[in-house]
This record gives C-alpha cells, structure tokens and sequence, in this order.
C-alpha cells in the first residue's frame, strides 16, 4: 500500500516547507548582499569607468603624470572646501551656502592685506581664516542658537560676504600675491603634485578619523539622523551643530590660502563656482562607501571622479559650461544607478508554491 506524503502537523495547506523557506531566505540574504555592494561600489566602478575610457580616448594626454599632477593639484581648493561642507551636511543642517562666499572673503582678504598694504603673507593668511571663522560664527548665533532654517540665514550671509568681498576688493581682481604663498602651495612639489593636495589630505585625514573612530564623530552621526533623539540621549546638540559651523568655516578659510596659492590673483567671485560641486560630491559621495550616509570617505572619492571627469572633458575640447552639466549628471545617474539596477535584477517574482501531491491509493 502505498504510504501518503504528510506535511507537518500545523502547517497549512499549501505552504513551503520548512526546506524551502530556507533556500527562499538564502536567496533574499544573497540578493541583499549583492544590492547592498552594488550601492557602496557603484560610483567606484563608475570612476574607473571613465579613467578606462578617456585612456582609450586620449591615451597621449590622459594617461600622464602631468595629467595626474593636474587634476590633484588644481582640485585641491575644491577638495578642501568639501570637506567644509561635509561637517555642518553631516550634523544635518544640509546647505551652509555661504561656505563658498567665506573662501572668496578669505582669498580676498589675504591678497588685499598683502599686495594693497604690504602685509606680511603670514599674517594675511591667519587674517583670511579669521574672517571665515567670523561667517561661522555668525551662522552659528542665527542657524543654531535662533534656531532658524539654515537653507535662509546662510543665503543672506552668502550675500552679505559676497557684497563685502566686493567692498574690500573695489570691484577689482587683486593679484600677484606674494611668490612664496605660490611656492609653498602650488609650485612646490612632491612626487610631481604640488604640495596644496597633501595639505587638503591632511585635513581630510583629520576629518575622516573623528568622523569614524571617535565618540564625537558618533554622536555627529545620531545628530544628523534623529535630533531629537541625540537630545533624549543626553547629547550636546547645540554645542555639537555649532563647532561644525565654525570648523566648516575655518576649514573653508583655508581653501581660500590654496587659492591665492594657485592662481595668485582674486577676483570678487572668486569662491561662487566652487559650492555647486562641493555639494555635487558631498551628495554624491553619500551613494558610496556607506550609503545613504554623507560621509569623508566617499566624499574623497566623489571630489576626483568629478575632477577627473571634467578634466578628460577638456582634453577631449568640450566647452566649459560641460563641466557643470557633468556635475549635474553625475550626481543624477550616481543615485538613480542603484536603485534602477536593484529594481530591475533583484525584483522578487512571486511565484506561489503549489501543495505537494499526495500519494493515495489501497
């Protein structure tokens, strides 16, 4: 007689066994592992996409250490000036707008202090810094102790610094800095790059560890995702908040001495193309490394695959203005990338799972 397959007491009809539950969950564990490493390398791969690429383009210019030496080099201010926008983005006060003005106002101030009145480079450069930290700090009173939209206040003191920057300069570009602030930044080398890209290392350096191995670049982390959370816990949120408004804009007052070291001469709007891309690779660095997290790390990586866009573009003969519809496109494609390819290769099918026949007979 032939013996009926019987399921296990309780089970319903139809359901999977307990066999296939099991490869189900493996396959949805394999899918996540899968999904959550296309998220975190989708931008590195897309970078060497098109080193790849623009080496089989231009393999003459490209593939260069003078090439190299230009694109760490010349991106140095902007390096810089994303690590400013990272602090206060990573506390989630999202846009300080008046970073890139503060670069400008501090660019400004040491070539007026040094060509317009003789001041010792040294001495203007600590000046330049000292009034981006005032911006800060003024950010800091309005944004965080008023307790007002930083997205508004930080637009009025963009403008406000801008105007200043107008002031101080006349209306004019002022150069030639000093020859020894150009020296030690940008002429002056190591390893064929100029010395200005292992300052910004160094800072970012410095970032990145409190940032990941501290209690403070911890508690910045809870503070950006769920305020009020961080102040149930017991955190300073405030104080916290504040220090990354300053430090921001110290740090944005140093992209300004890398300024007036590369190019040598200021001009008033010195400092307004630099905060789209700052923000571009800050967003954009948040789709790698530890996605959906703003973070040092992949901002890095962003700041280069943007440089080293732009810069094949160029050698290509592309116009300027490409380099902003690049920014723009590569911010776009880099967050929809995941989530697209997630969607279309990892879709659960929902198949339902017939009963297994049973066996009946005398």
């Amino acid at each position: 007689m032939a013996t009926p397959l019987v399921r296990e007491a309780g089970a319903a009809p139809g359901a999977p066994e307990h066999g296939e539950q099991e490869l189900g969950e493996k396959a949805s564990r394999s899918r996540a592992r899968i999904s959550h490493g296309l998220d975190r390398f989708a931008l590195i791969i897309a970078f060497i996409a098109i080193v790849v690429a623009f080496s089989a383009s231009v393999p003459s210019t490209f593939d260069t250490v003078a090439n190299l030496s230009n694109i760490l080099g010349s991106q140095a201010v902007l390096f810089i000036l994303t690590i400013a926008v990272l602090l206060p983005t990573i506390m989630g006060d999202f846009v300080d707008l008046s970073l890139g003005a503060s670069l400008g106002l501090s660019a400004m101030t040491i070539a007026v202090l040094n060509v317009n009145h003789s001041v010792p480079i040294v001495y203007a450069c600590l000046a330049g810094v000292g009034a981006a930290i005032v911006v800060g700090l003024v950010n800091t009173l309005f944004v965080v102790y008023y307790d007002n939209n930083p997205f508004i206040i930080t637009l009025g003191t963009m403008t406000i610094v801008e105007g200043v920057t107008f002031i101080i300069s006349t209306n004019a570009t002022v150069g030639v800095v000093s020859t020894g602030l150009s020296n030690w930044v940008y002429t002056n080398t190591f390893l064929s790059i100029p010395l200005e890209f292992y300052y910004a290392l160094a800072i970012f350096v410095a970032v990145w560890y409190v940032l990941s191995f501290t209690p403070v670049g911890q508690k910045a982390l809870v503070i950006g995702q769920a305020r009020d959370v961080a102040r149930l816990s017991g955190f300073h949120v405030n104080r916290q908040r504040a220090w990354a408004f300053v430090i921001g804009a110290a740090i944005a007052g140093f992209a300004g001495i890398a300024y007036a070291g590369t190019y040598g001469s200021v001009a008033p709007t010195a400092g307004s193309a630099y905060i789209l891309p700052a923000y571009a690779a800050v967003f954009l660095g948040a789709t790698a490394i530890r996605p959906g997290r703003m973070n040092a790390l992949g901002s890095l990586i962003a700041v280069y695959f943007l440089a080293t866009g732009t810069a094949g573009l160029e050698l290509l003969g592309a116009q300027a203005y490409i380099q902003q519809i690049f920014y723009g496109a590569a911010l776009v494609v880099a967050v929809a990338f995941p989530t697209v390819t997630r969607k279309r290769i990892f879709k659960r099918r929902k198949t339902p799972i017939l009963p297994r026949p049973t066996a009946a007979g005398s």
